[in-house]
């Protein structure tokens, strides 16, 4: 094979020494980018709620990330009685090494030249590269519900069960808000994808696509406004409830990976990769050469992770039948419709018919569509209102409340050497106690 520094026959010309270079670089851009991103959460969060956040480890408790890394790894590791320990500590492992692998594939810059040899700012490229990520991502969600598996806790199971469930639904919306980037790219590849973005990005070309996107990646990060899988409020700590230590440690670092792996992939699908926006293009003509498309690239990924943030410390945690529902019911239709306008108008634009009036017409017409959906939701829904300041009716464990869903029982089996509470009143009142 020949070798280049151009396109994907390029990522197989590098010595060895570069190759694992740019796997210890991805490493250590990750893992100190979570730990800036910690410390960024705490204090912009700590300032949107009049707060100081943390100020004590370092200038501006820049190292509060660190320290909490230092404690969790020094903590008592607590394993309950009773859990499969193969799985329990496997667990971890699948969510956090998927996190690391999906990022190889993501651009951060041109060809440039180090000690002498060019090479492209990229770990390696695929032709199917974007399917690489979205493989990982679900790959990933097999640790959560191996923990919550493996916990022996109904509070940990529900958790990996959410997110199985949130997974399938989110998963296939952000799959389909995809294939129209594939379709105006002609690629797979996230090298070639980011180069036809020269001109214009997609996240303009192919807005509803790219807000599609939006949604979704807060679905796939498990982060408010749909954090169903942790819910502290009926889940104590969801799937990860029993695990303390490292192994925490590993599912903490794993989210906070995923956040910037969600966000360079949005930067490399629709906002033109390492590209320079346009204002600066214009004004300055080597804006997209050497090592400067590096620092737009970054300033992109924290614009999203700023996004993440900000959200977090706006929006509450919605109910799981709305995440479900919003999943399935609204933005499936929603991409598969605009998958079929963007198909037709590249049709219609290799036939020389006039694209403009295809995508009014198409345009208005998914408006109609969507429009007569919600209403005939709203109408469908109105007849079933509950009155909220009716006396519910007491709910049995095998037929749930009205307008709700099933739960475990109040009295659940032997769990952790802890008899419940029936069985334990039987024990006293029969005097065994």
């Amino acid at each position: 094979m020949k070798c280049t520094t151009e396109g994907i026959a390029g990522f197989g010309c590098d010595p060895w020494w570069l190759i694992g270079g740019k796997a210890l670089v991805i490493f250590v851009f990750l893992v100190l980018t979570v730990l800036l991103s910690m410390w960024v959460e705490r204090r912009v969060i700590g300032r949107m709620q009049l707060r100081i956040g943390p100020n004590r480890c370092g200038p501006f408790g820049l190292l509060q990330g660190l320290a909490d890394g230092v404690k969790l790894a020094l903590k008592e590791d607590i394993v309950p009685a009773g859990v499969d320990k193969v799985v329990f500590w496997l667990a971890p492992v699948v969510s956090a090494v998927p996190a690391f692998i999906s990022f190889i594939i993501i651009p951060f810059g041109p060809t440039v030249s180090i000690f002498g040899h060019q090479t492209q700012l990229q770990g390696t490229d695929l032709p199917v590269a974007v399917l690489l990520v979205l493989a990982m991502s679900s790959m990933g969600i097999y640790g959560i519900v191996l923990a919550g598996w493996s916990s022996m806790s109904p509070y940990s199971l529900l958790g990996g069960l959410r997110s199985s469930a949130q997974m399938i639904s989110y998963e296939i919306a952000m799959s389909l808000s995809f294939v129209a980037v594939f379709m105006f790219a002609g690629s797979m590849s996230t090298s070639q994808i980011v180069a036809g973005q020269q001109h214009i990005w997609y996240g303009v070309l192919l807005l509803p696509s790219f807000l599609i996107y939006i949604i979704t990646m807060m679905g796939e990060s498990n982060r408010i406004p749909f954090d169903l899988p942790e819910g502290e409020g009926e889940l104590v700590g969801g799937f990860h409830t029993e695990y303390s230590s490292l192994k925490f440690a590993m599912f903490f670092l794993a989210e906070y990976i995923n956040l910037a792996t969600l966000s360079a992939l949005a930067t490399t699908l629709f906002l033109g990769g390492w590209h320079a926006p346009p204002p600066i293009t214009t004004i300055w003509a080597g804006a997209n050469s050497g090592w400067w498309p590096v620092l737009w690239f970054l300033i992109k990924i924290w614009a999203f992770i700023f996004f993440f943030i900000w959200l977090r410390g706006s929006l509450p945690r919605v109910r799981y039948d709305q995440l479900m529902k919003l999943g399935w019911k609204v933005l499936m239709p929603i991409s598969l419709g605009w998958i079929l306008l963007v198909a037709t108008i590249r049709t219609a634009s290799r036939e020389g018919l006039n694209q403009t009036q295809l995508l009014i017409y198409g345009g208005i017409t998914i408006a109609v569509v969507l429009v007569g959906s919600f209403a005939w939701d709203l109408v469908a829904t109105s007849g079933r209102q509950v009155d909220p300041y009716a006396e519910p009716e007491r709910a049995t464990a095998a037929e749930p409340a009205q307008g709700g869903f099933p739960v475990p029982p109040l009295d659940l089996p032997h769990y952790h050497g802890v008899l419940p509470e029936t069985a334990a009143r039987k024990e006293v009142s029969s005097g065994t106690h």
